[in-house]
């Protein structure tokens, strides 16, 4: 049985447990996608002009975005083409280490000694 306690620590537990939950960027992605594909059905899937007025409209916030962050998406694009200019050149020096030691085992050893052909006799 409840007491009346329980029943009084009742919402504010629950109201606890939705909100730790609101926390995890999956649950909000979730969230948001239904709600999306709910609005998107109900409005923009019905009216070809509300589709195009949508896609407007992300076209210009996506634009604003890129604007606003145009300084720091360059910095972020210049640092990921040094580090793909580093990781090629690492490579590089790799395979060439690799090669060379190829090179060092294959001189060690001394060339086999070369098999008598098929219709050779052997020497007696």
């Amino acid at each position: 049985m409840m007491t009346q306690e329980m029943m009084k620590q009742m919402p504010h537990m629950m109201m606890d447990g939705a909100s730790q939950m609101l926390h995890k960027p999956l649950t909000t992605g979730a969230m948001m996608a239904g709600a999306g594909f709910a609005a998107g059905r109900g409005l923009l899937l019905r009216s070809p002009l509300m589709l195009l007025a949508a896609g407007v409209a992300g076209g210009i916030a996506a634009g604003f975005l890129l604007h606003k962050y145009q300084k720091e998406i360059i910095d972020g694009a210049s640092k990921l083409s040094g580090m793909g200019k580093d990781f090629a050149l690492h490579q590089k020096e790799n395979l060439a280490d690799l090669m060379a030691e190829a090179e060092e085992k294959g001189q060690d050893t001394p060339p086999a000694a070369a098999a008598p052909a098929a219709g050779d006799a052997p020497a007696a």
